[in-house]
Formats: structure tokens, sequence, C-alpha cells
């Protein structure tokens, strides 16, 4: 274990983008100053020590300071922010869409209810991120008046005075690997979609046309009962979905179990939506009719086409996904 990596890790993720690779540069130049010619884990210690918590040296190299909330818990406030908004915000947009699609009695067009949901959850991401700004900072605002005067050195996340040996307990996350709550926000985000499709497919998936009140649902491509009939495997996939944000979220990176499990999460969901679009009776007939006139085509070979291509689709996707999945897990 590289102490020195980590401790400039540690530093410089607290800091912007643009300067990190200078200062991560000086700071590797300061160590290596400090540090005698054979030095041992000791000396390494010894140095980092001088220089103290990482969360109080980036604050030195940041350009605005730290006033309502100081360094002493400002680092551990940041953490808590970061990792409660995104699942906050998610659960939100959940329990939205699918109050907004159970309710859905047809009367309006589909078009302008996704346009509500997207005006509303928009609206309602702010508003949580509201209220999580506010009774976070009030929190932290009030502990650090309470713990005026006291010892006043950065915690850790422990809670704790910081010393080099916690270096020890942070795993060091290469960039490419690293896995960032944006990432497991979006991917709860398709996976909330995808469900709103599967389930409300005769009321968003089809046909439109346009007319004086705007977009209306004519036609729906796929056959309801159908695919309701797949629903319990289908719940499968989902749950299996949401474990693993959830691992990801709690690992922070990628690692070869959490690679395997989502090549086998993908060769699964491939092979179960693979039997559901090859169902001979999913695609509805009226749809079928009017696309090949469309495209002056027989109505077998718009079926063909659009079962061929939607399989190439799902095979493409999961080979992309295992193979990201397994070559950020052997990055070092």
């Amino acid at each position: 274990m590289n102490l020195t990596d980590i401790y400039i890790q540690e530093v410089t993720r607290r800091l912007p983008e643009k300067n990190r690779e200078d200062i991560a540069l000086e700071l590797r130049s300061t160590i290596r100053d400090m540090l005698p010619d054979d030095y041992s884990e000791d000396d390494v210690k010894d140095v980092l020590g001088k220089l103290g918590n990482p969360a109080a040296l980036a604050s030195g190299y940041r350009d605005q300071p730290m006033h309502l909330i100081g360094p002493r818990y400002f680092d551990v406030y940041i953490s808590l922010l970061k990792m409660i908004f995104p699942i906050a915000a998610v659960i939100v947009l959940i329990s939205m869409i699918a109050e907004s699609f159970i309710g859905f009695g047809g009367e309006e067009a589909v078009i302008n209810t996704v346009l509500t949901i997207m005006g509303e959850g928009a609206w309602r991401i702010i508003e949580v991120g509201i209220h999580v700004f506010f009774w976070l900072t009030l929190v932290f605002v009030i502990i650090e008046r309470i713990d005026k005067g006291k010892d006043q050195h950065p915690l850790s996340a422990s809670l704790q005075k910081w010393t080099p040996e916690d270096l020890k307990n942070i795993i060091y996350i290469p960039k490419k690997k690293a896995i960032t709550k944006l990432e497991v926000f979006g991917y709860l985000m398709w996976t909330a979609i995808w469900v709103t499709l599967y389930f409300y497919a005769n009321h968003l998936v089809g046909i439109y046309e346009g007319g004086g009140d705007g977009l209306k649902f004519v036609i729906p491509a796929l056959n309801q009962d159908v695919l309701l009939r797949y629903w319990p495997i289908v719940i499968v996939v989902i749950a299996l979905e949401i474990g693993l944000a959830l691992y990801k979220l709690l690992k922070g990176q990628w690692t070869k179990k959490m690679a395997s499990f989502n090549a086998t999460l993908e060769l699964f969901a491939t092979v179960v939506f693979i039997v559901i679009v090859s169902n001979p009776n999913l695609m509805n007939q009226e749809f079928i009719t009017y696309m090949s006139k469309l495209f002056t085509i027989s109505t077998k070979q718009f079926e063909i086409w659009i079962v061929s291509g939607v399989i190439i689709i799902f095979i493409l996707s999961a080979a992309i996904s295992i193979f990201d999945g397994f070559h950020k897990a052997r990055i070092r």
C-alpha cells in the first residue's frame, strides 16, 4: 500500500478538477524532499503527520473560505451531502413516476402526461435538494457552534482526529475504476424509465398523430397482455438491477465480483427480453400493418426487421456493459 499516493488522492479529490494535477505534482515533490534517502513506512507516516489532515491541507489550497461550517466538520458534511442527495432524488422520482402512471386513466394525451412528469420531476428534485441541504446544514451548524472552543482539528470520516494510520482504512481508487454517485443515479433512472415503458407500453409506445390539441396516441405498438404474462421474471430483473445499483453505491469502484455480477445480470436480462421480443403475438397487428404500409414492405419483413434490430441492440448493449465492467475491474 502506497500511503503517499492515497494521501495525495485524499487531498486532490477535494479540489477543483483543473487544479488537481498541478497540486498533486507539488505535493509529491514536497513529500519526496521531506523524506530521507533510505526511508521506511514510519518515515512516510511521520512526514504525512507533519503535513496534517488531507481535508485541512486541501482547504488551504482552495480559493474560497469555509466560514459557515469550519474545517473540523466540513469534509464530513460534504461527504454526507453527496451521499444523501442522489438517493433522495432517485426515491422521489421513482415514486412520482409510479404515482403518475398508476393514476393514469387515458383521458389526456400521454405526451402531456410525460411533459408534466418531466416538469414536476425537475421541481421535486430541486425541492428535495433544498430540504436536504437546509436540514443537513442546520444540523452541522448547530454541532459546529456547540463544539466551539474544543480541539478544532478536522475530523476523519469516523469522527475522530485524523492520523496517518487512517490512510490504511482507505482504498486507493484509480479515477477510471471509480463509480460515481451520478453514475448510480443514472443507472437507477434508466431502470425507472424502462420499467415505466414496459408496464405502460399500451399508453406510451406506438403511433402518435398531431392535431389541434397536440399529439394524440393512436395505435399501441405492443400487446400489453402479452407483456404482463412475463411480469414475475421482469420483477426479478428489476430487483437485481436495484441490487447492483446499491452494491455500486456501497463499493464505489469496479471489482471482479461486481463485474461478474453485472455480466450475469446482463446475460440473464438479455435472454429474458429476447424471449419476450420473440413472442409472435407481442406486436399489435394494427401497428404492424400501419408501419409496413409506411415503409412499403410486407408485414412479415417488417416484423423480422423490428425483432432482429431489437435483439441486436440488446446483445450489443449487454456485450459493451460486460466488457466495460471487466475492463474497469482490472485497472490498478
